[in-house]
């Protein structure tokens, strides 16, 4: 079977649609998901599924919002190259950085043979989320703003209709930058990347997403220093509960006009 990438995290494929009365060859383009390896300083530390695309923005916002480096000057370099059947991505960090790193990996050797086990491994999983101080306010408004303008700025999903994004939007609801992904986190993740990159994280900025909102979508929201983070659909309990811990707004259900605000309302202006 030939495959044709166009470089642009879908790729075109054979497919066959059936009706009661007859059958048709398409050529479906569909979202192209690979096997991403990150390598720091040579040690493999994480295997995700992924798009293809966007990878040094994955491998800049992955180090920043799981806290394996405290800010983007302590990555020296990103190289990425194909591995067999997958990508790998080799970042180069700070020597401090990938000591922790180390020890991380060390304590997460469980005392049974399940290999994540004990508490080391869910005090890992369940980390605290970094304080959100109160900038200002964030407007209904400028949230049904960013949301409304999310669609037309995804170009992958238009194709596929397989994957998420992930926006930074202003104050006032502009959008600034748009990442996407076949996994939620990693549109995040590429979205953080982004910003890191480019310094466009300006105060007041809050996240939008076109998924539900998990525990780590707030972790990772809350880790670029954003306002609020709305979402096209629910979140889990876990969220709403780190949300207020960490003083970041969470809104939900942001469709035709409607919101539900599950944490901290009052950052939320009418």
């Amino acid at each position: 079977m030939d495959i044709i990438d166009d470089g642009r995290g879908s790729i075109h494929l054979p497919a066959q649609r059936l009706t009661a009365s007859s059958d048709e060859v398409l050529d479906e383009i569909v979202a192209e998901e690979v096997a991403i390896a990150l390598v720091y300083n040579g040690l493999s530390h994480a295997v995700m599924m992924a798009t293809p695309r966007d990878l040094e923005d994955l491998a800049r916002g992955f180090s920043l919002t799981e806290g394996i480096v405290e800010k983007p000057s302590e990555i020296y370099d990103i190289e990425v190259e194909p591995a067999g059947r997958g990508i790998e991505v080799r970042i180069e960090i700070a020597s401090s950085r990938l000591a922790a790193l180390r020890e991380r990996r060390r304590n997460l050797a469980g005392r049974t043979g399940c290999g994540l086990c004990g508490v080391e491994s869910l005090d890992a999983a369940l980390r605290e989320a970094p304080a959100v101080p109160m900038r200002r306010s964030v407007s209904r408004a400028a949230i049904d703003r960013a949301m409304a303008a999310l669609p037309a700025a995804q170009r992958l999903n238009r194709e596929n209709g397989a994957t998420h994004a992930a926006g930074w939007a202003a104050a006032d609801g502009t959008l600034v930058a748009v990442r996407e992904d076949v996994g939620r986190h990693n549109a995040l993740d590429k979205l953080a990347g982004a910003l890191a990159g480019s310094g466009e994280a300006g105060e007041g900025g809050f996240v939008v997403v076109t998924s539900r909102c998990s525990y780590e979508m707030v972790q990772k929201a809350a880790a670029i220093g954003a306002n609020a983070i709305a979402a096209v659909s629910a979140p889990t309990s876990l969220a709403i509960e780190t949300a207020g811990q960490a003083g970041l707004a969470l809104v939900a259900f942001v469709r035709d006009g409607r919101l539900t605000v599950y944490a901290h309302p009052e950052r939320i202006a009418a």
